[in-house]
């Protein structure tokens, strides 16, 4: 069994995060780490890069008894990598941006309001209202048939957000929603219902400022 005190000086993550900052480690010298050492037959590093495999494949299916099916790991260290997974995930969640009104959405989009081109984004938010990812859907004329709620809504499941907030840039500068910009609302508000994931708001962004449905009562 090899230990990361009994690995060389150059091939150890301690030293070299001291050396160079936790940043320069690799994913598997950081899980080393964490781990201390290996087991009979199995050094640290190998058992760190099989779980790394098992990690890139989705950290969120990753369950004790996963872990545990891997040799030379049991409970007691698969049940470090989950605390320190959902601690990390705890923190990053309580670091990010809060949605609290359009005014928010708008300074976290500000960038898209001078787009020579319609941009369709969408804002997927945990049910404390923080901001889990921002994605531009697809660049375009908006209408219907391209606004498709598969593609809207796909992401936000995948997320597990408890809401989401829909956005697109008026290239004109009007702040006036359009008859379709109305229609699609009325179309993903529906779907929301039935995927239960609540569609708080629907914003146009412009050089002059922003739209809220939620703000005008349409939502």
């Amino acid at each position: 069994m090899t230990a990361l005190r009994d690995l060389h000086k150059d091939d150890k993550p301690r030293e070299k995060l001291l050396a160079k900052g936790v940043e320069a480690l690799k994913n598997e010298e950081l899980l080393a780490i964490l781990l201390g050492s290996g087991v009979q037959g199995k050094d640290v590093r190998k058992l760190s890069k099989e779980i790394i495999a098992m990690m890139d494949k989705g950290i969120d299916e990753l369950s004790l008894k996963g872990l545990c099916d891997i040799h030379g790991l049991g409970t007691a260290k698969a049940s470090q990598i989950l605390a320190s997974l959902e601690l990390s995930k705890r923190y990053l969640i309580k670091s990010n941006k809060r949605i609290t009104d359009a005014k928010d959405v708008y300074d976290e989009l500000k960038a898209f309001s001078t787009k020579n081109q319609e941009h369709f984004l969408t804002i997927t938010l945990d049910g404390a209202s923080h901001i889990i990812n921002t994605r531009t859907v697809f660049i375009g004329t908006l209408n219907q048939s391209l606004v498709h709620p598969r593609e809207v809504f796909a992401d936000a499941i995948a997320d597990r957000a408890a809401g989401i907030i829909i956005a697109h840039n008026h290239p004109s500068g009007t702040l006036e929603a359009s008859r379709a910009d109305v229609q699609i609302t009325q179309r993903l508000k529906e779907v929301s219902k039935l995927v239960g994931i609540e569609l708080l708001d629907h914003v146009i962004l412009a050089k002059g400022g922003y739209y809220s449905f939620s703000d005008e009562g349409l939502l």
